[in-house]
């Protein structure tokens, strides 16, 4: 089983010497009333204070970026112990919060220098499982300084120094793991050390140690308050969806799914050979168990009734015949009889599919709220072989209704960065997003409703805190548009559960903290408002 991403964000902290107690009993917190929903995770307000240590004349936006620099750090810090943050990388840093202080730095060899140390606090949005309803605070670190200097010694401290981790070297605030017992023993041992020369200080008030001012490590508590997960049905818009949206009398899906192998690591197997593609098939396997009438209309000008490979040439091939070669290794053309033969079919197949749009239609009758049944078409719209290009994410957001992503966030850098966006590439009407890849919570949540025409009246987004599995991830998508289309009116807790069965499972749920954010202002519910589908 493999992740998305290793296939590849005002009381001060006096002498900063919390103790490391990862895992230890927390105080209950008063609940209040959320505004997401979700199966595993539960949302809570986050808070912690750091300080930053920089030159006596460091500018205001040195000052930003210092502090910018350790808060990211943060990111994973709270990734590595199950806790998904809403600011993109904790970057956000409100300068309201700093408090700057002149101090010497005092050199045991007897130099003193100047300096600024400026403390902030930082507030955020989080989730956490719901393991860890109960917990009000947890003691984890920072990284500080200049660390990405001493990223080997950060490596073999603070992660478990995988190959994953050595991809991310680049990265260490991505992988940083303030929860392994090696890193809570290097961030007490520096700590220890800096009290201890403290204790030499003539005015500690106003002075700090050499090593204060280099140290790697800042332990820090996080306060998690407030906020558990409402459990109150809530629905996507059903009747706007069936009204049509972009398009009259038409409920557009588009699926864009990426391609999996482990980026970070520089992998480029054969598309063929990529579990992207396999779990391209297996979506719509699980759509077509509700929509038994879906029909494959449009090839985006590729022929797919007929494949050349290894000199032999196959014709009147079906759909049906690419799901069985492909999922179930049947149906193969006589003249294909050998695993070489097989294979290179495949190839030809999964080369002349990929990075094109495939649209399968199904008619349906729809009555909403007692009115005159109406014809509307169901369309189902996929692409296979995303990778960081944004041309097919441009092309769904701006022509579907409902967008759903299954593929990697390249940490958020990748083909969704809402930078590349703007108001103008949605439509003005109605959309659900789901973004099936790692961290998409703190990536694209909170930026994409921002910029949505209408904000949350008009854009609901499935995300999830932490990493996703890949493993699984075609049929859980599927699942999702089956449920949501079949006719039901399904509520979003129903579809979060429909869509994380047979995951994987782990210490942090089986759907990766997934959460439906925007929904609370939706007017849609079953009992006031009749909505009758009727396949054709």
């Amino acid at each position: 089983m493999k992740l998305f991403n290793r296939f590849a964000p005002l009381l001060l902290i006096a002498a900063c010497t919390a103790p490391m107690m990862t895992g230890c009993a927390a105080d209950d917190v008063a609940l209040e009333e959320d505004d997401l929903t979700s199966v595993t995770a539960r949302e809570r307000a986050l808070s912690f204070e750091g300080y930053v240590v920089v030159a006596a004349n460091a500018s205001d936006s040195a000052i930003k970026a210092a502090v910018t620099r350790e808060t990211q750090s943060a990111f994973g810090a709270l990734r590595t112990a199950t806790i998904g943050v809403n600011d993109r990388e904790l970057k956000d840093v409100d300068f309201a919060t700093f408090v700057k202080e002149k101090v010497t730095v005092v050199d045991p060899n007897g130099g003193k220098t100047q300096a600024l140390r400026v403390r902030y606090r930082f507030n955020d949005r989080a989730v956490v499982p719901v393991s860890m309803a109960k917990r009000s605070a947890i003691h984890l670190g920072l990284l500080h300084g200049d660390y990405q200097s001493q990223s080997k010694k950060i490596l073999v401290e603070c992660t478990e120094n995988t190959k994953h981790d050595q991809e991310f070297e680049g990265s260490l605030w991505y992988v940083f793991n303030p929860s392994l017992p090696s890193c809570q023993d290097a961030i007490k041992v520096e700590d220890i050390a800096i009290q201890n020369a403290r204790k030499e200080l003539t005015d500690p008030a106003n002075e700090i140690v050499t090593a204060e001012q280099k140290r790697i490590y800042l332990p820090v508590t996080f306060k998690l308050e407030g906020k558990s997960t409402s459990s109150t049905a809530t629905y996507p818009e059903y009747d706007r969806l069936w009204r049509g949206g972009v398009e009259k009398d038409k409920v557009v899906v588009s699926l864009v799914s990426g391609v999996m192998a482990d980026w970070a690591a520089g992998e480029k197997p054969e598309l063929a050979d990529d579990v992207g593609y396999y779990m391209f098939y297996q979506q719509m396997v699980e759509i077509e168990k509700q929509l038994t009438g879906l029909k494959l209309t449009k090839t985006d000008g590729q022929d797919l009734t007929t494949f050349t490979a290894n000199g032999k040439t196959v014709k009147d091939v079906t759909w049906k015949d690419l799901k069985n070669w492909e999922l179930f290794g049947t149906g193969y053309p006589a003249a294909f009889s050998s695993y070489t033969d097989r294979k290179a079919l495949k190839v030809a197949v999964a080369n002349k599919l990929a990075k094109h749009w495939l649209t399968f239609e199904q008619p349906v009758s729809v009555s909403i709220a007692g009115e005159a049944p109406r014809d509307v078409t169901v369309v189902i719209k996929t692409y296979y072989g995303a990778e960081t290009g944004d041309a097919p994410h441009r092309t769904a957001m701006k022509t579907s209704d409902v967008v759903v992503y299954n593929g990697h966030s390249y940490i958020g850098y990748g083909p969704l960065d809402p930078s590349r966006y703007s108001a103008s590439d949605f439509p003005s009407t109605y959309q659900l997003f789901f973004f099936n890849s790692c961290v998409s919570f703190n990536y694209y949540e909170a930026d994409f409703i921002k910029m949505h025409p209408g904000g949350t009246a008009n854009l609901d987004m499935i995300t999830n805190g932490l990493e996703s599995w890949v493993n699984g991830s075609g049929p859980s998508v599927g699942r999702f548009v089956a449920s949501l289309l079949n006719g039901k009116q399904t509520s979003y807790l129903s579809l979060l559960k429909v869509t994380a069965k047979g995951s994987p499972a782990t210490d942090v749920g089986i759907d990766g903290l997934r959460v439906v954010d925007g929904e609370l202002d939706n007017k849609f519910k079953p009992s006031k408002t009749s909505i009758k589908v009727i396949l054709k």
